[in-house]
């Protein structure tokens, strides 16, 4: 079962990446940006909580959807392109394991504990 999700996960991302080709951006932009979203990281620096919250809020696909959907019907291409980023990278995330966090510390996701 876990194979499947990571293919899963990688369709996405490569939906992310034609998406990216729809808009009137050079490729080496998707690559420059796709770990922008990990800025979410910082919000570790306070504590668990605001880090798990800060980190899934930058990580949530729901999140990276609406963005993108907002942007498309408001013809706003600087807003898809963010929407894009994190829906790329959200699921580039997961198929190497890390997924949304728990209030106990980084390495507790919902797909289970990293480096286990």
């Amino acid at each position: 079962m876990k194979g499947i999700l990571k293919l899963e996960e990688l369709a996405m991302f490569a939906l992310g990446i034609y998406l990216f080709g729809m808009l009137p951006y050079q490729w080496w932009w998707f690559l420059v940006l796709l770990l922008i979203p990990d800025i979410g990281m910082l919000g570790y620096l306070f504590n668990d909580k605001v880090g798990a919250l800060v980190y899934n809020l930058f990580h949530h696909k729901g999140v990276a959807i609406a963005i993108y959907v907002l942007a498309s019907y408001l013809s706003q291409p600087e807003w898809q392109l963010v929407g894009i980023i994190l829906f790329s990278h959200s699921a580039m995330d997961r198929v190497f394991g890390y997924g949304l966090k728990y209030n106990k510390g980084f390495k507790f996701t919902h797909l289970g504990e990293i480096g286990k």
